[in-house]
């Protein structure tokens, strides 16, 4: 007999279970894995559900009372709404990761979906032709923090941050600049609630302003996409403002967050330049400073989804009679993530940035508002 043959069954031999059990083992473990992870989502849904539904619940006001004074607008009201139950009621902290979950991840799905109602070769057009005003506006950011911060004795890594996250896209380069320079805490706090600050500031000032200065929609979206530092208030104060201003000064903005890309690699080459100054044994080298960096901090993965969903009403798998509702549906997004970024608000964290920090963001907000339309001015977009 062959070896082979010799390892075949002989009908009528015991049964060895081993394999068998081996294998049930096996499915058991990974139903078992399954059932751990749907737990834990189910887990999460729930605990993100109580903030989620209040932040639903203002913007559904928001939104009436948007119909009802549109130069205001449901996402202005979504904050300001969101804000007054906050300090009247503060909210329990049950609801933070409800809260948390409004203001950023539907923010970023808004995004995406009002990308939807825009072609790739609109975006092209958009973002090439503000591309004077916002390289003007952040040389502007950029050479007024290194000014004001000398003059106001704000230093270091606080006036970087607060002059990156005012020229580029608020609190999203504060992040990844502070992943590259290693900022203390207290810096990229004393930062973002200064960036904060004039965030809401410019919600509430911005459209009254467009409207009593007479910027038409596209005027008014390129001033708001390269004067306001974040994205949710850029998209806020465009759709406030009413016509083309919304889509306008998205496609403006998020032109703008790419700048990040070249300034953080700017600043992966510094960082090295001054470590080997301090400790030429410990140089990195400017890519090693930039390397670690996860790409999602430099390039915003709302941003891919945007070009993603552009390009698909671009081939025509997004049909245009789809745009008025997902217009509608986007803005709602919107104001939710509006209404949690209100309900979220922190007078302590507002003061806690301190004078002379937000005496620097209040010049600098100022200064790059003025230099935008300036620019346009010159331009011949105004």
């Amino acid at each position: 007999m062959t070896r082979a043959a010799s390892r075949t069954p002989v009908a009528g031999a015991p049964h060895r279970p081993e394999a068998d059990g081996r294998g049930v083992a096996g499915v058991a473990a990974r139903g078992s894995s399954t059932s751990r992870a749907l737990l834990e989502l189910a887990r999460r849904a729930g605990g993100r559900a109580p903030g989620l539904v209040v932040a639903l619940l203002i913007a559904a006001v928001a939104t009436v009372a948007g119909h009802e004074v549109p130069i205001v607008g449901g996402p202005v009201f979504g904050i300001v709404l969101g804000a007054l139950v906050a300090v009247v009621m503060p909210p329990r902290r049950v609801l933070r990761p409800g809260l948390e979950f409004a203001s950023k991840p539907v923010l970023q799905a808004s995004i995406v979906v009002l990308g939807a109602t825009l072609s790739l070769q609109q975006v092209a057009r958009v973002g090439g032709a503000s591309l004077p005003v916002m390289l003007g506006t952040l040389a502007v950011a950029l050479a007024g923090a290194w000014a004001l911060g000398r003059l106001l004795g704000v230093r270091g890594d606080a006036q970087l941050l607060i002059g990156i996250g005012t020229g580029i896209c608020g609190a999203s380069a504060i992040a990844a600049t502070q992943a590259v320079i290693k900022a203390k805490e207290s810096q990229v706090a004393y930062a973002i609630g200064t960036i904060f600050t004039f965030n809401i500031a410019a919600v509430l000032v911005f459209p009254q302003l467009g409207h009593l200065l007479g910027l038409d929609p596209h005027a008014f979206g390129l001033w708001a996409g390269t004067a306001i530092n974040d994205t949710s208030s850029v998209v806020a104060a465009g759709y406030a403002y009413g016509g083309d201003a919304g889509p306008y000064s998205v496609v403006v903005k998020l032109t703008r967050s790419l700048m990040l890309i070249p300034i953080v690699m700017a600043l992966g080459l510094w960082v090295a330049h001054r470590t080997a100054t301090a400790k030429p044994d410990a140089a990195p080298s400017g890519g090693s400073a930039v390397r670690g960096l996860p790409w999602t901090k430099i390039v915003p993965l709302f941003l891919v989804g945007f070009v993603v969903a552009s390009a698909l009403t671009s081939v025509g798998v997004i049909p245009s009679s789809w745009h008025p509702t997902l217009t509608l549906v986007g803005t709602f997004l919107i104001t939710t993530a509006l209404a949690g970024i209100g309900l979220s608000m922190r007078l302590a964290d507002m003061r806690r940035a301190g004078a002379r920090p937000l005496l620097l963001g209040a010049g600098l907000w100022v200064l790059v508002g003025a230099s935008s339309l300036g620019l346009q001015a010159l331009t011949g977009t105004l």
